[in-house]
């Protein structure tokens, strides 16, 4: 569960057992040596008279202290406590790993979450015990290390791909931070990873993901597979692929297990400033920042839903790498089969999309907003109304007077949704569970949520089905995933029985 629900003295069990599942969710700080580091660092455990606890790693930062060079705290997978709070803290913290601040600086994400800069530097420093300069700094230096561990980039171009002004400032930062300059750094790395020949070409980068086990790897792999786009997307058994845009310009990702059970991560990019947003969105995409063992722990306390998490432990709920066009795959996808759905979505991509040769069999970007805005009646087929609805929505976010994105408060986006045209409950509460990576939507009226806890035995109609649900906050999005599987999977018929 999050850190501050923890007591000191929970804490410090946890580090005494060195559990990894605590990794990234706080830090441990010794006074006695000036460090810190992750929970399951191998080092003697320090006394409790010498140990801070920390939420961030900026917050270590800020109080003097630097990176266990030792275990890397940094490397550890990011804290699942920023999307279980959907409070002010959370919000900026999405949003300073989606690169706010380096795009928009403090102004642009202090007017995201409708605060001054001042007061809003006033809160996460109450909060998180850094300011949102301090935050971005943190997770900067956090790509930097990356970077610098999983590539053979030149160090200016890790400077940049990090979001450093320049490249003085960084190496000033991976000084303080870690306690050594650049190259010394990449200079320890363990050399477990073999070359790739990805990472020759130009704006290339292949990466470790790290995350917490278990991970269900199959139903994420195969979730893609079943909503691929032509195209724009392409997906096997143990990849994904997909193109997409970023600030500055289309880029171009592939999530793939190495055959060490890696997450790995090859990318190609228009600028290498945009790594560091990628990264998180794949990340985002793929749920690698959740506490599969707290998740499924809840769930097997309810004895019909003990079985499902025993068929498929470490469920994840998939995310959105495009806020914008998870809405109009969730506007098209309404009341439609998963099939048809992909269907509308080629045939509007392949009308409307921007060609790019350079990404091979994935060449083409989903249409902008614009493009759908102008030219979505010539291409949307289905009931009038249904256009009218997508031509306006995306007119909205064309134009901004409709925002999406990871630090949306839950709530507002909601309200947003649901006072537009054709959009109505389901969808407002998908694009929520996707795009805000919410644990705790529900969708009590999914046709394949109420198949699915009718196989387990729940009850299925969508009033008792939700009370039934309220006993599993806040995880209802894992549950909704589980019920998603456990809907049985009705046989083709043949081209024999077809009429």
């Amino acid at each position: 569960m999050s850190s501050p629900a923890m007591s000191f003295a929970e804490r410090y069990r946890v580090i005494e057992s060195r559990d990894t599942r605590f990794d990234g969710q706080f830090v441990t700080a010794v006074r006695s040596t000036g460090i810190y580091c992750r929970p399951s660092c191998p080092a003697r455990t320090p006394k409790a008279s010498n140990v801070s606890f920390y939420a961030t790693s900026a917050a270590a930062h800020e109080a003097g202290y630097r990176a266990c060079k030792r275990c890397l705290p940094e490397a550890a997978p990011g804290s699942p406590e920023w999307d279980l709070r959907g409070d002010t803290a959370g919000r900026a913290m999405r949003l300073i790993a989606d690169g706010v601040v380096e795009r928009e600086g403090v102004p642009g994400l202090a007017a995201r979450l409708g605060y001054s800069p001042r007061h809003l530097t006033r809160l996460l420093t109450a909060e998180l015990g850094a300011g949102p300069l301090a935050l971005s700094r943190a997770h900067r230096a956090h790509t930097a290390r990356m970077l610098l561990v999983g590539t053979e980039l030149p160090a200016a171009d890790v400077a940049f791909s990090a979001g450093f002004a320049s490249v003085r400032q960084f190496n000033d930062t991976v000084r303080e931070v870690f306690g050594m300059p650049p190259l010394e750094l990449r200079a320890r790395r363990r050399r477990t990873i073999p070359h790739s020949a990805a990472s020759d070409a130009p704006g290339a980068i292949d990466l470790v993901l790290p995350h917490r086990g278990p991970l269900d790897a199959a139903g994420l792999f195969g979730w893609m597979r079943a909503r691929a786009i032509p195209g724009v997307e392409v997906a096997t058994d143990t990849t994904f692929a997909r193109t997409l845009r970023l600030p500055g310009g289309p880029a171009w990702f592939e999530i793939r297990l190495d055959e060490v059970g890696r997450v790995r991560l090859r990318a190609r990019l228009t600028h290498l400033a945009d790594l560091s947003t990628l990264v998180t969105r794949a990340r985002r995409l793929f749920d690698l920042d959740a506490d599969p063992i707290a998740v499924d722990e809840a769930l097997t306390r309810h004895p019909e839903l003990a079985p499902l998490v025993a068929a498929v432990p470490g469920i994840r709920v998939p995310g959105a790498a495009d806020p914008d066009e998870m809405l109009i795959r969730a506007m098209v996808g309404q009341q439609i089969t998963v099939s048809a759905a992909r269907t509308a979505l080629t045939a509007l991509a392949e009308a409307l999309g921007e060609r790019v040769e350079e990404f091979g069999e994935t060449d083409l970007l989903f249409p902008s907003m614009s493009a759908i805005a102008e030219h979505g009646h010539e291409v949307l087929r289905g009931p009038a109304a249904r256009t009218r609805a997508l031509i306006g929505a995306a007119g909205e976010l064309a134009d901004g007077a409709l925002r999406l994105g990871a630090g949306d408060d839950g709530a507002e986006q909601r309200a947003a949704l649901l006072a537009m045209p054709g959009i109505g409950p389901w969808t407002a509460d998908y694009v929520r569970m996707r795009v805000t990576g919410d644990p705790d939507v529900f969708l009590p009226g999914d046709v394949a949520v109420r198949a699915g806890a009718a196989a387990a035995g729940i009850p299925a109609e969508p009033a008792p089905l939700a009370e039934w649900a309220a006993r599993t906050a806040p995880w209802r999005s894992y549950l909704t995933a589980h019920l998603w599987r456990a809907a049985p999977v009705r046989r083709r018929k043949t081209p024999e029985e077809t009429p």
